[in-house]
């Protein structure tokens, strides 16, 4: 029987045999130390979908990549400290665009009788209810149960708000718009609006003609818009932001995928668009003339604050199957909106900036063209695996989301059981279970609403699940690489599907033994990694995606991570635990423990699920107080 083993430096006796490099030395956080020079040395292309050399962007995505990973003895760069007089805002606001309130909603399905429960988390998996029709009660549930604020907390001196979509640092690089047809009591023609999540209100930024929505998409439909705010996270996290960044979209795109499924819509990404295309929608064409420096830089550069146009998200009612989009006059429509009246001016988030230049250079390489051949597939709704129903709590859709928490610290005690494991990894497979076939497609919410096969798998480090050994395990996300993993990994892994593991679930235990120290070390010396019941590594097939697709795909490997960290996040609160999230690891001693040598497959996120333990010196406040609210 195969056993993990580490090197004695690991400081766990049930392990020794990976030669990983030291971590007894002090860690030096190589931090840059920026010149006040603000000249710029490139500029940002007007027009990406002017042909450019594939490899060298695919280049410049792996020197990113490389750049930006974590190593024992040395982190990526970032600030030296937390600038905290230009800590940027984290709510944009259209200065002058009418705002346009939006419906709150009881957290509780008893909280207000006259009220129609939303459904049981669990069964969006099984088969999502009937289609509302769009109206202002129905698109404030989709935001308020998405993108909302879920709480406040304060100690002390400070206070803070919580969203229902998590984000690295709480930092919430990622905006949203809306582009409508007219609703009642909201807008009397069809729009754009972008989401103001503080006041849960739309802010009308410009009013687009009647006939748009309904030329290319069927009745009843929508798009939702994500942008991100690179600033916000490089402000803290400095070049790693962009991964952050990218994670964040993903958690986004789940978050409004499992809201619309509330509401009987299906989710899927218009990944036909190119940048212009997105740029234009979300009327994000005033962030011109930012210029990209030849090193990272301090100094007054406002331009830095722009959006970059992440995707777009058609919202549709669900069955409905047969459409398809024609993205040459989808195209064509979309540039049409540079002639529109645009009303408001974004706000400003800092008096002073840090640009890290790596990251722009990249956002250039991995900007996708348009793709006039794209096919618009919309495959029938698959519902997830059933192994342990009985493991949730019972709690509707609402409930879950809107108190979902990321723990900080987990207790090191609790566990869950075997059933309820599987469980949970059952609605981490992206095509469901049921229909004879391997996992590879997406066709499950909420990893349907994006638009390739899944490319990410996971690698387990389980601590506390009763019923089944404590060690390394990997759950094959992508069945086409199944014989390729076995070949890149360790020849001594077992690769064996353990006791009582269902049928249609593609999990294997690889080795036994205690890996507790082994995936706090591993996770940035964090205690998360080691304390909770598992913890995990989001591992994608990496380097021949990125050849066989195009640069392009790199952010939407980390978009595809975020998804999956989102299903985990709501998974641990519906059985009555908590997770966070980890973008802190130590990349390539990662891989080594798993054997693999190049950059076929790399490690993206780390998450840890577990129990939580409660700070009593924190404060919640209510997301939104009114006047029946005693804050």
């Amino acid at each position: 029987m195969p056993s993990l083993h580490l090197p004695s430096r690991f400081s766990s006796p049930s392990f020794p045999l990976i030669n990983l490099t030291t971590t007894k030395r002090p860690i030096s956080t190589t931090a840059i130390t920026m010149s006040l020079s603000s000249s710029p040395s490139q500029s940002v292309s007007n027009n990406p979908n002017e042909p450019k050399d594939t490899e060298n962007l695919i280049a410049q995505v792996l020197k990113y990549h490389n750049q930006t990973k974590h190593f024992f003895t040395n982190y990526a760069r970032g600030p030296r400290g937390l600038d905290w007089a230009n800590q940027p805002n984290p709510f944009r606001r259209y200065v002058s665009s009418p705002l346009l309130p939006l419906l709150h909603f009881p957290v509780e399905n008893n909280q207000d009788s006259t009220s129609v429960s939303a459904p049981l988390y669990h069964s969006l998996f099984k088969s999502l209810p009937s289609p509302k029709p769009i109206s202002k009660s129905s698109v404030s549930q989709l935001f308020y149960d998405s993108l909302a604020l879920s709480a406040w907390k304060t100690t002390g001196f400070s206070t803070w708000s919580l969203r229902a979509n998590p984000s690295s640092g709480n930092l919430h690089p990622t905006e949203a718009y809306i582009i409508s047809p007219a609703i009642d009591s909201v807008c009397d023609s069809a729009f754009v609006a972008h989401y103001a999540p503080k006041e849960h209100s739309l802010e009308l930024r410009a009013k687009i003609p009647d006939t748009f929505l309904p030329s290319f998409f069927p009745s009843n439909a929508f798009l939702i818009g994500v942008s991100s705010i690179f600033w916000r996270e490089a402000w803290k996290y400095g070049e790693r932001a962009f991964r952050y960044c990218n994670h964040d979209v993903g958690h986004a795109i789940a978050a409004i995928s499992l809201a619309a499924a509330e509401l009987g819509w299906d989710v899927k990404l218009l990944d036909g668009l190119g940048f212009k295309e997105l740029e234009g929608l979300m009327g994000l064409g005033i962030y011109q003339g930012f210029r990209i420096p030849d090193k990272p830089i301090k100094g007054k550069f406002p331009e830095i604050e722009f959006e970059h146009p992440d995707c777009v998200l058609v919202v549709f009612p669900n069955g409905v199957n047969d459409f398809n989009v024609n993205y040459k006059e989808l195209s064509s429509a979309i540039m049409e909106f540079g002639n529109l009246e645009w009303v408001g001016n974004p706000n400003s988030l800092s008096k002073e900036h840090a640009c890290w230049d790596v990251i722009y250079v990249t956002a250039e390489a991995v900007k996708k063209p348009l793709k006039i051949d794209d096919k618009f597939l919309v495959d029938k709704f698959q519902n997830s695996g059933v192994c342990s129903e009985g493991s949730y709590t019972g709690l509707s859709a609402r409930e879950i989301i809107r108190k979902r928490r990321s723990a900080v610290h987990m207790d090191g005690v609790t566990k869950i059981e075997r059933d309820t494991f599987y469980q949970i990894m059952l609605h981490c497979l992206p095509s469901g279970c049921g229909s004879g076939e391997k996992q590879k497609r997406q066709l499950a919410l909420p990893f349907r609403a994006l638009s390739w096969d899944a490319e990410v798998h996971a690698v387990l480090f389980v601590h506390r699940v009763v019923g089944l050994s404590k060690g390394l395990y990997f759950l094959v996300r992508n069945e086409d690489h199944l014989e390729e993993l076995k070949k890149v990994t360790r020849a001594e892994f077992k690769w064996e599907k353990p006791e009582g593991c269902p049928a249609d679930l593609p999990l294997y235990e690889l080795a036994r033994g205690d890996c507790q120290q082994i995936a706090k070390q591993l996770s940035c010396h964090q205690d998360i990694a080691s304390d909770g019941c598992f913890s995990l590594g989001m591992v994608a097939h990496f380097e021949p995606t990125l050849h066989s697709k195009g640069a392009w795909m790199y952010p939407r490997l980390f978009w595809e991570t975020g998804v999956l960290g989102q299903v985990l996040y709501l998974e641990a609160h519906a059985v009555g635990i908590s997770a966070t999230g980890i973008g802190c690891f130590f990349d390539d001693p990662v891989h080594e423990i798993l054997g693999l040598r190049g950059s076929n497959f790399q490690s993206l996120y780390h998450f840890t699920v577990g129990g939580p333990v409660l700070d009593k010196r924190i404060m919640s406040l209510p997301a939104y107080p009114g006047p029946s609210t005693d804050a």
